[in-house]
Order: C-alpha cells, then structure tokens, then sequence
C-alpha cells in the first residue's frame, strides 16, 4: 500500500512525494515513541520505572518485557501484511 501511495505521490509531483516521505517519516518517529517494550519508547518507559523504583529492574524481567513487545511487533507486522495481500488480490 506505501508503495502504491508512493507512486501516485510521485506522479502528483515532487511537492507530494515530498510530503508523503515527511508523513511517514514522522509516523514511525511517532509509533517508535510507543511504550511498547523492544522500541525506544519502551526503553524509556523501562528508565522512568527504574527511576520511580530507585534501582534496576531485573534483568529477567526486562528480557521477558523485550520478548514479548517483540513478539507484539511481529504480529502487527504479521497482520498488516496479510491486510495488504488480501487488498492486492480483492
């Protein structure tokens, strides 16, 4: 789907796909900034628990916390995928 909107951006002109490329970039800023574990938001969302407790967090837990926002990841990219293969052949 990115690809095809690239494309009509493309043909829109160079001001549209200048656009597209900011709106897009700035989307993944945004949703890296999640506090979902494995992305730098939950990094910091780690940091902010570490400086409420007043000491580490185990490292079993943050290995647990970075699998499972891992395995969250894969499954949104799992899903969006097929969404965009069944748009493609529908």
């Amino acid at each position: 789907m990115i690809a095809s909107m690239v494309g009509q951006a493309a043909r829109n002109g160079v001001s549209s796909l200048l656009s597209l490329m900011a709106f897009i970039s700035l989307q993944l800023g945004i949703f890296n900034l999640l506090p979902i574990p494995a992305l730098d938001g939950g990094h910091i969302f780690f940091l902010i628990l570490e400086k409420i407790k007043g000491s580490t967090l185990s490292k079993k837990f943050r290995i647990n916390m970075q699998r499972s926002g891992f395995s969250i990841l894969i499954l949104l990219i799992l899903y969006i995928s097929v969404q965009d293969g069944l748009r493609i052949f529908n």
